[in-house]
């Protein structure tokens, strides 16, 4: 029998009582503090934002500060509340919470509430992760594009009440178990990065062709197109049809078809849709680095899909001149990046020229050298990438294992007063 099954026998045999948040707690919404108003020194603060990505669990010491004269007006959180970020663009990232635990209190912006209450600062933030509370937020979640809870909803979750002996033992087990799950999937992201690596290495040669391999202009084989037309914000808040996005050609060397990405488009509008073997660039950036990132369209498209209206796209005369497999690999290459960096101009932004992308040249092999160079490098990508196997799959296993590990300690009998 472990430590915490001993507490819970000796003080809470019968299980334990299940309250309101609002009943053990009080919800204050922060206020005007916005991030033109954060400095590097004075008094402490939290934006929002840095909710999801900055804190962990627990912080004693905050990133960002606010001028003495601005945190007077501030609504501010003492040492053992919770700050929760109220708001954000998808259900599951709503009310993220971390215990605030220095010793100075610290000021607090609008979209985040600060909960006082009076248990153990760590295991209230430890059960806003959990599915208990998880399962019983989403129920109160209001809003389509922008996801909110309000301090009402959320007084009205329910949480277990051991006694405090009690939860600062789960605290200490939880404490310990995710420092040991953070070091090994440290651990694991160092070696998948170092994977990474070599599988840029390796494509690369794979992609270095010798003297005499034939090299083409892109401009002699394709044109380029613009994406979406005439489009206001209103038309992506309720659209009937997909498109690809700016983060979906980023992030992907093959498009990601199923994404949930839609605009409105109404008949007769003359918009390009994709087609399979497409070559899709970012357009602008603010670093070089993400300039002309490429995306191919590597699956037939069943129903009309488009191309956002920052990016580029690229399409063959000759649909069979490269295979999408092969592009995909092709045009993410360091031997491609390369020239397609020099295409871009600008200070603050990049832009890609397109009259200086129509002069990149590119390698066309022959199809069946072009699909074994894509079958090799598909087999290497997943290694490195694919969730369901090798390090990918570890990671998210570790993750699965401490989020069960948490939600089973953080589940109590309940009490039946």
């Amino acid at each position: 029998m472990s430590r915490i099954d001993e507490l819970i026998a000796e003080l809470c045999p019968d299980g334990v009582e299940h309250k309101r948040l609002g009943d053990v707690g009080k919800f204050v919404r922060g206020n005007g503090l916005q991030k033109k108003d954060l400095a590097d020194i004075g008094v402490g603060a939290i934006h929002y934002g840095q909710v999801y990505t900055h804190y962990g669990i627990w912080a004693t010491e905050t990133k960002s500060f606010v001028s003495p004269e601005l945190a007077k007006r501030l609504r501010k959180a003492k040492s053992g509340d919770l700050v929760i970020a109220t708001t954000s663009e998808n259900d599951e990232d709503v009310c993220k919470a971390v215990a605030w635990l220095g010793k100075e209190s610290i000021a607090i912006s609008g979209d985040a509430y600060i909960y006082s209450h009076s248990l153990e600062p760590k295991y209230v933030a430890y059960f806003f992760q959990s599915e208990q509370f998880q399962s019983q937020k989403m129920r109160h979640i209001t809003g389509t594009k922008v996801k909110r809870l309000s301090g009402d909803s959320m007084a009205k979750l329910l949480i277990p009440v051991p006694p405090l002996e009690v939860q600062r033992e789960i605290v200490k087990v939880l404490d310990t178990f995710t420092k040991l799950e953070a070091e090994l999937e440290a651990e694991l992201e160092a070696e998948l990065e170092a994977r990474r690596r070599q599988y840029a290495h390796y494509r690369d040669l794979l992609l270095a062709f010798p003297e005499g391999a034939r090299w083409v202009p892109m401009g002699d084989f394709g044109s380029f197109f613009g994406g979406l037309t005439g489009k206001a914000k209103a038309d992506f808040a309720g659209g009937n049809a997909r498109f690809v996005s700016y983060v979906n050609v980023l992030k992907n060397s093959a498009v990601d078809t199923a994404a949930d990405d839609y605009v409105m488009v109404r008949p007769g509008e003359r918009q390009r849709a994709l087609r399979r073997g497409d070559v899709l660039f970012t357009g602008s950036s603010e670093t070089p680095d993400e300039v002309g990132m490429s995306a191919v369209v590597t699956a037939e498209v069943a129903e009309p899909l488009y191309l956002n209206s920052f990016c580029i796209g690229y399409r063959l005369h000759d649909p069979t001149l490269l295979h999408p497999d092969f592009s995909k690999h092709l045009f993410r290459s360091s031997g491609m990046r390369s020239q397609i960096i020099k295409t871009a101009s600008g200070v603050t932004r990049f832009n890609v020229s397109k009259g200086r992308l129509a002069k990149v040249e590119i390698p066309v092999p022959p199809i069946n050298e072009q699909r074994r160079i894509a079958h090799t490098l598909d087999k290497f990508d997943a290694l490195v990438n694919d969730l369901s196997i090798g390090l990918p799959a570890e990671i998210v296993a570790r993750r699965k294992q401490y989020e069960h590990y948490r939600d089973r300690l953080l589940t109590f009998e309940e009490a039946h007063l």
